[in-house]
């Protein structure tokens, strides 16, 4: 009777003594937010170190965070005031110098900070210790996103130069100012980092956290961390997918704006120039087969750029549900048939690049007729022929070498003893069909489907094979390693479809993504895509400071983009956390990255104790 009476008239609050430890796959480089964003496993612990100027709070709305703010007029000038009796975890207070010190030191180009694109054209200026504001050319709306910046200590940094930065010692033992700092580092015998243990900071700002310790374990591979959950040396890791969580622990599913596709490039594949191939082959993904076997059911169904659930945007007027038989029939009538083999070929009527209709002779004032003249000669009788566009001596004897070899063709037909060197009637027309011969040729439908080498990846590549197959399209695979295909094939833009990733934040900015400006590197649209409407769509809904009328402009561009179709949506996923029953206080809802699944960090707990109601 006494323990009943004691559990009915107590409740169980966090203890303040708990530990817990998260796995991760790879290696931390810099506990810098000036570089962490590059890195995951940076990205994580960074989280932890580091408060922001601006910061999300429970609904993904932007508040205010080390700094609060207020906005202009027009758009173009934000201002900070720094709260009270802030300070860096080696005691000294964080002034508005830190905050312009960490822009300037992004915007430097010498730096090689993978923030810059967010911050040039910024200019920041002192107001004093406590405030600053920052003006931009342009209204931008997503900019108070860009605002939830961490930000790093002057006295500690400025005195290092851009070259010393990246090995200096503070990359892995900072000065911060977030809710923990690095305790201890471990290392293992090959000096790589074994784990890293961080101990609250007693100088933060905010509410101090229940676990006095949290600790970062590192692992080669994705099976070996898993073998630590199971041992217990680790109590959290995040899955390639979803799935069920072992006995035990507890799966927390987030949700995340970030959507994956198949992006085309139809300047590697002409075929993907063809609107009705794009079509039929969004009409032929199954993307719930995907959904279901590759993650898991570990996210959603995307048919845009958008996440509807995040940006309650409703879906475009266009989709593309899976119907086999209608990829089917827009391909036939597209006039792909099936072969024997099961594939589809299309015979196409192929025009000459360029003919030759003008009188060419020696002094000649038409340039380009006279640069494809000497293109064509240098490939059929002199070689190091030069296309410059003057018909000088030396392209008169190319010309004469021509006719010579064309006797037959050219001169014996009109009576002519010797080569003239004059581009007339019989000499044109041979020049057309022997360098730009017309005719029909068979395209066969058949596409290279780029992927990194990380789950679930592959395995949806080849779901996409298999459903594409069905329709007779033949799909090649190509998979690189994960840590080369940025460098050597998303940049260069070298693949004819990539399965690839895009993230956006929780005020949407799809320029980057679809603006035409963006079709190469460092622009990240993928399928090269170019629309006149599309970009002063975009354009216009940067600029838009009022929601309502931006979300309208948004719903409008991707009804164009469903319409033009130059990429295939294929799934939102969820950002999936396993962690041990063990931990308790977490609370799953919207993320803009992975590192934020620790930002009610200061709820968790290990351990509880009893105090009466």
């Amino acid at each position: 009777m006494a323990a009943v009476f004691y559990e009915n008239h107590t409740i169980v609050i966090p203890a303040d003594n708990g530990k817990y430890t998260e796995g991760i796959v790879g290696q931390p480089r810099f506990l810098n937010p000036v570089y962490a964003d590059s890195y995951s496993a940076d990205q994580d612990i960074t989280q932890l170190l580091f408060a922001n100027l601006l910061e999300y709070g429970a609904n993904g709305q932007i508040a205010g965070g080390l700094a609060d703010y207020k906005i202009s007029e027009d758009g173009k000038t934000y201002e900070f005031i720094l709260k009270d009796n802030l300070k860096w975890s080696d005691g000294q207070p964080i002034t508005s110098d830190d905050a312009i010190y960490t822009i300037k030191t992004i915007q430097d180009t010498s730096y090689k900070s993978p923030l810059r694109p967010q911050w040039i054209g910024v200019e920041p200026e002192r107001i004093s210790d406590t405030s600053f504001r920052l003006k931009l050319k342009n209204p931008y709306s997503a900019f108070l996103e860009t605002c939830v910046l961490k930000i790093i200590p002057r006295h500690i940094w400025e005195k290092t130069d851009s070259n010393s930065f990246p090995l200096s010692e503070y990359n892995l033992n900072p000065v911060v100012s977030g809710a923990y700092l690095v305790k201890k580092i471990n290392l293992a015998k090959d000096n790589s980092v074994e784990s890293i243990v961080l101990e609250r900071n007693a100088a933060f700002y905010g509410k101090q956290p229940n676990l006095r310790e949290i600790s970062f374990a590192f692992f080669d591979n994705y099976d070996s961390l898993v073998s630590a959950f199971k041992r217990g040396r680790v109590q959290g890791y995040a899955p390639i997918t979803a799935g069920a969580a072992p006995a035990g622990a507890k799966l927390y599913s987030y949700t995340i704006p970030r959507y994956f596709a198949i992006f085309f490039n139809p300047e590697k594949n002409k075929i993907l120039e063809d609107l009705p191939v794009r079509q039929a082959l969004a009409y032929a993904t199954d993307k719930n087969e995907i959904l279901q076997t590759a993650l898991k059911g570990g996210g959603a169904i995307a048919d845009s750029p958008i996440t509807h659930d995040i940006y309650g945007i409703a879906a475009p007027t266009t989709t593309y549900d899976y119907d086999f038989q209608k990829a089917a029939q827009i391909l036939d009538d597209a006039g792909y048939k099936v072969g024997t083999d099961g594939l589809r070929t299309k015979t196409v009527n192929r025009q000459p690049a360029f003919q030759f209709t003008k009188t060419l002779t020696k002094g000649t004032n038409l340039t380009s007729d006279v640069k494809e003249l000497q293109k064509c000669l240098a490939r059929v009788v002199m070689p190091d022929l030069d296309a410059n566009g003057n018909f000088g001596d030396k392209t008169l004897e190319a010309v004469k070498l021509f006719q010579e070899k064309y006797r037959a063709d050219i001169l014996d037909p009109q009576g002519i003893k010797d080569a003239n060197g004059e581009v007339k009637p019989a000499t044109r027309e041979k020049l057309n069909r022997v360098c730009f011969p017309s005719g029909s040729a068979t395209a066969k439908l058949e596409i290279s489907l780029t992927v990194a080498d990380q789950e679930p990846f592959p395995e949806v590549a080849q779901i996409i094979k298999n459903q594409w197959n069905k329709i007779g399209v033949a799909a090649n695979i190509n998979i690189v390693n994960i840590a080369d295909i940025e460098r050597d094939i998303v940049k260069p833009r070298a693949y004819e479809a990539l399965i690839f990733g895009q993230s956006l934040g929780m005020i949407p900015d799809l320029y980057p993504f679809w603006h035409s400006t963006q079709k190469m590197d460092p622009g990240l649209n993928f399928s090269l895509y170019e629309n006149k409407d599309a970009d002063k769509l975009l354009e216009e809904i940067r600029a838009a400071s009022d929601m309502n009328s931006r979300n309208e402009k948004i719903n409008a561009f991707q009804n164009l983009i469903a319409k033009d179709e130059p990429a295939i949506f294929l799934y939102n996923p969820n950002y999936a956390h396993i962690v041990s029953n063990q931990v308790k206080g977490i609370r799953a809802g919207i993320i803009t990255d992975a590192g934020r699944r620790f930002a009610n960090i200061a709820d968790w707990y290990t351990a509880g104790k009893r105090i009466w109601k």
